[in-house]
């Protein structure tokens, strides 16, 4: 294992789900308060139109996949505002359409797309340091964000009319959430790929609900649940030579049945 670690795409690999373990699983308290699962799982499918965008313009597919999931989020938040339309069938509606999208696009350019298959099923140990920055930045951005309005937004959350009453712009908190988990989604994209990111919003605060205390105890031990699941996963991938975000995945719903079990034990 030691001599994995000297290895570049291990280092990056590690630094990235470190980095992304964090965002996803504090970002993850508030998609699962607001039962919010449905709208990452949208966002990140409607991303595909992102990537194949990038794809076909040959620019980096993570940043277009990033812009136009922002723009989707906007519209989403808009729409869920302004019309009578249900929330699911807003997500439906994006969710669908992006797809579609994508594969128009995509169909565009010929030839074998290794981004587009990273994008697809996800590979943590392809990422490169641009994308790592891009990351970096994106995740320090957010995480400051939430750390510094943590309250407001878990009173718009847990109640809209209660928030308004005390001056929160429910509105902007609103669309602020859905622009960052749209974001979010689209970088753990690269570790978990389209089909699985949306597990790390919810496997991680699913697990720490069992047992937390407060919401400052809950986004505790929902980062430390995420990063031991994303660095168990990386490892034992890499040692059983294993698809690394499925691995990931199956480690969190591990974690979760274990300390379902302990839960029901200790309150015996």
């Amino acid at each position: 294992m030691m001599s994995w670690l000297a290895l570049p795409f291990v280092q990056r690999a590690i630094i990235a789900g470190v980095i992304l373990g964090a965002l996803l699983a504090l970002l993850g308290i508030f998609v699962v308060l607001r039962r919010m699962a449905f709208f990452s799982d949208g966002i990140s499918h409607a991303s595909l139109a992102g990537v194949a965008l990038g794809i076909l313009t040959n620019t980096n597919p993570l940043l277009t996949a990033i812009g136009i999931s922002a723009i989707l989020a906007i519209i989403m938040s808009w729409l869920e505002r302004r019309t009578k339309i249900a929330s699911d069938a807003i997500v439906g509606l994006i969710f669908t359409g992006g797809m579609a999208t994508g594969v128009i696009l995509l169909a565009l350019k010929s030839g074998y797309q290794p981004d587009l298959v990273s994008f697809l099923f996800g590979n943590i140990l392809s990422i490169q340091w641009s994308e790592l920055v891009i990351m970096l930045v994106l995740s320090t951005l957010i995480v400051i964000f939430l750390l510094a309005e943590y309250k407001r937004m878990a009173l718009m959350v847990l109640n809209q009319e209660i928030a308004r009453i005390s001056g929160v712009p429910v509105f902007l908190y609103q669309t602020l959430l859905y622009v960052t988990v749209a974001v979010a989604a689209v970088l753990g994209i690269k570790m978990l790929g389209i089909a699985l990111v949306s597990a790390l919003l919810i496997i991680p605060v699913s697990s720490a609900k069992l047992f937390a205390t407060s919401f400052r105890s809950l986004m505790l031990w929902s980062v430390v649940i995420a990063e031991i699941t994303v660095l168990a996963g990386i490892a034992l991938s890499i040692y059983l030579n294993l698809p690394t975000g499925a691995v990931i995945v199956l480690c969190g719903i591990a974690i979760f049945i274990l300390t379902l079990i302990a839960q029901k034990l200790l309150a015996r």
